[in-house]
């Protein structure tokens, strides 16, 4: 099949863009910028890319309709996207033998859906890697996340790294998505982590676009409580908001954080910055540390290896996954470990078929900068084929 009726592949990639709650503009603008940067070096086999956009207004409604226009538009990919919805829109894109490849780990369809081919671990790697780390340096763990679909898996995740460090669990503090502020929730959390005066205890919000936010209310209300800590994941707290909520006098100084791939400053982006700079400047929605930016590069990384292995097959759906299946190794300039997605990854008896890369990058705010913690990434298989997912 003909990946669209002129010369051009059409590739998506969609985020929520607009919204009360997450929102990754900058993953669509990524996207735009690397497609003009490819088409501009002579495109796929002298085939230029046509990008296609949608905004999924963080709806599961939306989520489908940006789905099945894929399948309209008879898109090769869907590449670097981002929707907690996966049970929407996986569906259609299923159905069209469509492959979603670098979605931003949100659901966890993404690690099971056989037309999927995620280049991170998503919040599963992450918040049990942000267990580990903290399970040496905290006393009494508080989660702050919210009361969703998304957030609902969040506790047992951080648990399970705390757990096989010989912590306890966490406290899991449950909050609505929309908040405008976070007194209450602050109050609590607070309480909750001073609770052993022995040991100084972490708070770790999981809120998404919505950290700032409790970060306001939470440095107002900590002022009258013992001294806790706080840490997160770079899906809830990165460079922009350190900077946002005081940098090396905010309340992040000192945390650590724990995130998919190398800190912002190191080398290995630099590639990404120059394509940026090329084919974006001045668009503010990009953010080279932003992690849905990052992940949105190397998927069309993946993309682009894909392509160029199809050759005289064609580009359609068919021979992106075809080639995706067939042991493709991705090189990502050491960003990730080399990418293939085998038939059963390393985490199928987990449930998680399509989970590949398990690594995870501790990092920690010195200065008010995120700054590597650890100098390899540490492999969370053996915790997460341990935790209890269910």
């Amino acid at each position: 099949m003909s990946a669209s009726t002129d010369d051009a592949i059409k590739v998506m990639t969609w985020a929520p863009q607009g919204t009360s709650a997450t929102n990754k503009p900058g993953m669509p603008a990524i996207a735009s910028a690397y497609v003009k940067w490819l088409n501009s070096r002579g495109g796929i086999h002298g085939r230029k890319l046509k990008l296609i956009t949608c905004n999924d207004h963080n709806s599961s409604v939306g989520a489908a309709n940006c789905a099945q226009r894929a399948v309209d538009q008879n898109v090769v990919a869907v590449v670097g996207s981002y929707s907690q919805f996966g049970d929407s829109y996986f569906a259609p894109l299923e159905g069209a033998a469509i492959p979603y490849i670098g979605g931003y780990g949100a659901s966890n369809e993404e690690f099971t859906s056989p037309v999927s081919y995620p280049v991170n671990g998503g919040s599963l790697t992450l918040l049990a890697g942000l267990g580990e780390a903290l399970a040496d340096t905290c006393g009494p763990v508080t989660l702050v996340r919210p009361d969703s679909i998304a957030g609902d898996q969040l506790p047992q995740l951080l648990d399970s790294g705390l757990q096989a460090a010989g912590h306890a669990k966490a406290t899991d503090q449950l909050a609505a998505e929309d908040l405008t502020e976070y007194d209450q929730q602050s109050q609590k959390a607070l309480e909750s982590a001073a609770s052993d005066s022995l040991r100084t205890g972490c708070v770790v919000p999981e809120l998404g676009d919505r950290t700032a936010t409790f970060m306001d209310s939470f440095q107002r209300a900590r002022q009258d409580h013992p001294k806790v800590k706080t840490a997160a994941e770079i899906g809830s707290v990165d460079q922009t908001v350190i900077n946002s909520t005081g940098g090396a006098s905010g309340p992040y100084e000192g945390s650590y954080i724990t995130g998919w791939y190398p800190v912002a400053s190191d080398p290995r982006w630099d590639e990404m910055k120059k394509v940026i700079s090329k084919e974006a400047f001045g668009d503010n929605r990009i953010d080279p540390a932003d992690a849905g930016v990052q992940t949105t590069w190397i998927a069309y990384q993946v993309l682009t290896a894909a392509l160029e292995k199809t050759g005289d097959d064609g580009a359609s759906a068919d021979s992106v996954r075809r080639a995706l299946n067939d042991g493709l190794k991705v090189s990502t300039g050491g960003l990730t470990p080399t990418l293939s997605w085998p038939y059963q990854g390393k985490l199928a008896a987990a449930g998680f078929a399509r989970l590949v890369n398990t690594d995870v990058n501790v990092q920690t705010v010195k200065g008010g900068l995120l700054q590597s913690a650890n100098k390899q990434a540490l492999d969370m298989t053996k915790i997460l084929e341990s935790a209890d997912l269910s």
